[in-house]
């Protein structure tokens, strides 16, 4: 396995090769949701986006320590139970079970570590103690703040200077604060909310010290990645860097990950415009498997404009790599049943292009793989790799049924190249978790286009058309056997006739 990745690091704003602290050991910390409502499709991205880091860089061998924490205390969840006549532990209770539901939905494997935020005050209340001992940090009336003067390197993430970010900056006015860009580390309690005590009197923390207590609760005073949406980059990453870095006297991250915003149509993703997608309003129409699909057709860093046209391209697209596999599968159960002979024959005396590549060759293909891989986690490139493998193993098997005959060299490249892809979609980008058969059956009765679910294709006539269709075929009436194929199609049925006999598939153009 090749080992050199490259990662767009946000702090140098340039692709670093990748050297962890330990040589076979990954620390990655990525910030989880706050627990309020239910997960969003800029969830599902950055989630997704990371899984498919953490599922490669395990495949390459490295033990990943990956920890997801979650934020349980905080203003929005406050509002939420006051709105719901709950308790703050009820309303975060739920958005966890619920946020649990979804990730598992999508494939998302568990972390190594998913901390709650109050269940690491103790370790927060050091870190702040710890702060104010080296003068980075002051108490102000049972409220502490960081004092953002204290460290030279303010704004290194985000690549501003301090007066720039005062100008933009969309902090609260706190008159009672040294510095505008001065952060909450510890709040005052206020009546009826949840509080802890502490060496200030009762409060409860600041957003960004939980996820520096929980990193180095966790993963340590360094850790190889950190990880999490755009938005996250000023204030949040920008101040775990300055508390940390000031309590440690370290370098806090190696390399910064951040993925692309999700637009709708063509504006940012946001609840204050109304445009907020939840995943459930996703996976209730389509496959969750699309979804992933969608994401890793475009590189994690760009901005993606979602649409449920996208995720209908992309369901089709997954369609035809269940189809693969199933055609592999059913090709070698022929070769089991005799249906299929396997032939030895030289394969350089084979006309150039007539068969497959050498079973070696196969290495070219995982080498292709593993570079776009390698190259800041570039799924879009990797996975027209596994198209181009595909487009070649469904050649070798339909030539072959033509022929009634597969060359001994050629199966041993089919065998070789379905592993590959089958390992790859699966163990590195979350797909082909179902059953092959189901998965086409299934999806090819759900008509769905442009965000619309339509009415369930009757799965027993369409057989019955096909047979029908299949006898006037037998009887050379070919005249009536293309108007069944051509009235079907004005359903969005396209009939395929393969060496197994004839399947269908649906277009998602017209309501029935």
């Amino acid at each position: 396995m090749n080992r050199n990745i490259y990662i767009y690091n946000t702090l140098s704003l340039s692709k670093e090769l990748f050297k962890p602290i330990n040589e076979n050991r990954v620390l990655m910390y990525v910030c989880g949701i706050t627990a309020y409502d239910l997960s969003h499709i800029g969830h599902a991205r950055a989630y997704i986006t990371f899984d498919v880091i953490y599922r490669y860089l395990r495949r390459l061998g490295y033990n990943v320590v990956y920890v997801r924490n979650f934020t349980d205390i905080d203003d929005k969840i406050i509002k939420k139970a006051n709105e719901e006549n709950s308790t703050v532990e009820k309303i975060s209770s739920k958005y966890i079970d619920e946020y649990h539901k979804d990730m598992n939905a999508l494939y998302i494997s568990n972390p190594t570590y998913e901390p709650k935020a109050t269940e690491t005050i103790p370790d927060m209340i050091n870190l702040i103690s710890g702060l104010i001992k080296k003068g980075n940090a002051y108490e102000i009336n049972g409220d502490v703040f960081f004092r953002v003067d204290s460290f030279k390197d303010y704004g290194k993430l985000s690549h501003k200077n301090i007066d720039e970010l005062i100008a933009g900056s969309r902090i609260p006015v706190n008159e009672e604060k040294e510095n505008f860009l001065d952060f909450a580390l510890w709040k005052k309690s206020k009546e009826n909310e949840p509080s802890w005590d502490s060496p200030w009197g009762k409060g409860r923390p600041g957003w960004h010290i939980e996820c520096s207590a929980m990193s180095m609760k966790f993963l340590g005073e360094s850790i190889d990645i950190h990880g999490g949406g755009s938005d996250l980059i000023f204030p949040h990453h920008e101040n775990e860097i300055a508390q940390s870095e000031s309590y440690t006297g370290k370098n806090f991250v190696n390399y910064w990950i951040h993925n692309g915003f999700v637009n709708i149509n063509n504006e940012k993703m946001s609840k204050s415009l109304k445009n907020s997608i939840t995943v459930r309003d996703v996976i209730d129409k389509f496959h969750p498997e699309a979804l992933r699909l969608f994401f890793m057709f475009t590189h994690y860093r760009s901005f993606i404009d979602f649409s449920f046209k996208g995720i209908e391209s992309a369901k089709q697209s997954l369609l035809r790599l269940y189809q693969a596999v199933n055609l592999y599968d059913e090709f070698k159960k022929l070769i089991k049943e005799s249906g299929i002979t396997v032939k030895k024959e030289d394969v350089s005396a084979r006309a150039e292009g007539g068969g497959g590549r050498t079973p070696e060759n196969i290495e070219n293909y995982k080498n292709d793989f593993e570079v776009s891989m390698n190259d800041d986690f570039n799924t879009a490139k990797a996975i027209s790799v596994i198209f181009d493998l595909v487009r070649k193993t469904n050649k070798i098997i339909n030539d072959s049924m033509a022929q009634n005959v597969i060359i001994s060299k050629d199966a041993a490249f089919l065998d070789a190249a379905v592993s590959f892809i089958k390992e790859s979609l699966s163990g590195v980008f979350g797909l082909l978790n179902d059953d092959p058969k189901r998965f086409i059956e299934s999806n090819l009765m759900n008509i769905t286009a442009g965000g619309g679910v339509y009415t369930y294709i009757d799965e027993e006539e369409i057989k019955k058309l096909i047979d029908k269709r299949n006898e006037f075929r037998k009887n050379k009436e070919y005249a009536s056997a293309d108007e069944i194929r051509k009235s079907l199609l004005e359903k969005g049925i396209v009939l395929e006739d393969t060496g197994f006999g004839t399947t269908y598939k649906t277009t998602g153009a017209k309501q029935l």
